[in-house]
């Protein structure tokens, strides 16, 4: 490909929005363009290098058996309300009606369309097991798009789907996909580590992410050096220290003047943060008894020396969407923000941390300003709906299975595979018959990758202060030839010569042609990041030949042109090794 007639165009800055580096450089070599939050066009160079990524997940999920399908974007919402999903997602779905009026989903992911086509398809266990796969368009309307390509709206994504017809089954085809998915971060240049996750919107009996550790990333995770156990912070479990036995005391109700916080509180009555009960206040989004929706406000409680978790909360009471209440919503309830507590409170749910009822004595909110209750017990003093674990593991928390302490990153979530069970074929009939003819549930697995997620976490990997440096394996072009035209001698025969020949030998090259500057030039070479230059010059071409330079690194060397093709070929597969 001649860069004079190329389809994109190089930026010396980032736009002032761009805000990690994968997502400048990606912009600024010519790789892609926003249309809108979240909303990404791909150009030339970015389309060759998915295109790459695409097929080395094709060669590995072919390897495991899976047969490639295509299911539709657009999908009528009547199979989303058949699998509950339909009211169970909140206003991250996509939805829209048809000029017929009928409720139409845009594609999140494709479950329910797998679990039609099985209903359809699989009648007996002479079918099974079986692994399908598609590479299609996906929708999510997250409201905070952010960091170029690795949280998006619009994306492209891998998923497969494994049916089977016993636990045994799913059991290998995780497996496969577990070791699988490690062979195509592998090869695309990704390090990453598989971590228990939370299903989530999913469901099913098991999952686990796989996360580029990197400091962008948002999701926080958690190891144990000692024992291996990694999860993530969304459903990590600490070995909890539970408090000295004591006799239960009387309320006493003592003034705190300005002590709404728990380190405010702590300090004032000179005693430790574990001796105080954390108040915590959430309006979630939930299922009512007729299909519809309704909000409740949640009064969650966890001991002062440990933070709650959002995401354990939201599974327990099944919320299709929960923020923060506001302090509005908090006094409507009849509790006060930075003195609140559950004692004495009517129609509220209360959650507390299992911590809380082997708590004697802790100190909370009166539910008046400059106010706290001493010596508040549970089970004396108020009761909860639900007692569960609803703490945030954080750093040096005790590992739940051996007491070490943990070590918290942060990382960005690249694939993801989950259990699904029978989640699916129970509540749109995927059944088979055995071989005594009667009928059993299709137990499912889904996998999936986003593929524009996972270029950006290889540019967030391999890159410089000059710009990317692509992995030979998803390199755009694996050659870049910089043409510099000489004076005495023409170099134009060299390059035509130079590119048929790697061309002819599946190296195509990408030939800077253009009528720019040596300077401008390689700064280009060095921004795009091509894993090799040949740079074609009338003084290489005196010095005996064509130039080469590694984009990792390294000292530039002269090649005879005649031998060029050929040390290409082994210097490429020298650096994919």
């Amino acid at each position: 490909m001649r860069m004079m007639r190329f389809f994109s165009q190089t930026l010396r800055e980032a736009p002032s929005d761009s805000e990690v580096s994968s997502h400048q450089l990606l912009l600024r070599a010519g790789f892609m363009r926003q249309l809108g939050a979240g909303i990404f066009s791909y150009l030339p160079l970015a389309q060759r290098s998915l295109a790459k990524i695409m097929a080395i997940m094709r060669e590995e999920i072919n390897a495991i058996g899976g047969q490639e399908i295509c299911m539709p974007v657009v999908q009528p919402a009547d199979v989303w309300k058949e699998s509950g999903r339909w009211f169970q997602v909140g206003s991250e779905m996509g939805r829209f009606k048809d000029k017929n009026g009928h409720d139409m989903v845009l594609a999140m992911t494709h479950e329910e369309v797998v679990s039609d086509l099985v209903r359809g398809l699989i009648k007996s266990y002479r079918q099974l097991p079986a692994l399908i796969y598609h590479l299609q368009t996906k929708w999510r309307d997250d409201p905070r798009p952010r960091a170029g390509l690795i949280r998006v709206r619009e994306f492209t994504m891998l998923d497969s789907y494994s049916l089977d017809a016993d636990w045994s089954g799913l059991d290998t085809q995780y497996q496969a996909h577990y070791e699988a998915y490690f062979r195509i971060f592998k090869r695309c240049g990704v390090p990453t580590v598989a971590v228990q996750s939370d299903t989530g919107m999913m469901g099913g009996k098991m999952a686990h992410e796989y996360m580029y550790l990197s400091p962008i990333g948002e999701d926080s995770l958690l190891f144990c050096d000692a024992c291996g156990l990694s999860a993530n912070r969304q459903v990590a479990k600490a070995r909890k220290t539970g408090p000295e036995l004591e006799a239960p005391q009387p309320v006493e109700k003592v003034t705190t003047p300005n002590a709404s916080s728990i380190a405010e509180l702590a300090d004032f009555l000179h005693i430790p943060t574990s001796k105080t009960a954390k108040a915590v206040f959430f309006l979630a989004e939930v299922s009512d008894e007729l299909g519809g929706t309704k909000q409740e406000f949640i009064f969650s409680v966890v001991r002062g020396d440990y933070e709650v978790n959002e995401t354990k909360i939201a599974n327990l009471v099944k919320a299709k969407e929960m923020r923060a209440a506001t302090e509005d919503e908090i006094r409507k309830v009849g509790a006060v923000p930075g003195y609140a507590s559950p004692v004495g409170l009517k129609n509220v749910r209360i959650i507390v941390d299992d911590l809380i009822p082997l708590s004697p004595n802790l100190v909370a909110g009166a539910n008046e300003s400059g106010y706290h209750l001493l010596n508040v017990n549970y089970g004396r003093d108020y009761n909860a709906d639900i007692i569960a674990d609803i703490t945030a593991v954080g750093e040096g928390d005790a590992c739940e299975n051996c007491g070490a302490p943990l070590r918290l990153e942060r990382g960005v979530e690249v694939g993801n595979i989950f259990k699904l069970g029978t989640r699916y074929s129970d509540s749109l009939g995927c059944t088979f018959t055995d071989p005594n003819g009667e009928l059993h549930p299709v137990i499912m697995g889904s996998y999936g990758i986003g593929v524009g997620r996972l270029l950006a976490c290889a540019a967030e990997e391999h890159h410089d202060e000059k710009g990317l440096i692509w992995p030979v394996s998803i390199a755009p072009y694996p050659v870049h030839i910089v043409v510099l035209p000489g004076r005495q001698v023409d170099v134009q025969p060299s390059v035509d010569w130079l590119e048929q020949q790697l061309t002819d030998a599946g190296m195509e090259p990408l030939v800077d042609d253009r009528e720019e500057s040596a300077g401008v030039k390689f700064n280009d070479a060095d921004l795009i990041g091509c894993p090799l230059r040949v740079t074609v010059s009338e003084r290489a071409l005196k010095n005996g030949g064509v130039e080469l330079k590694k984009r990792s690194g390294g000292d530039a060397w002269i090649v005879p042109l005649e031998e060029c093709p050929d040390v290409v070929r082994a210097t490429l597969k020298e650096m994919e090794a």
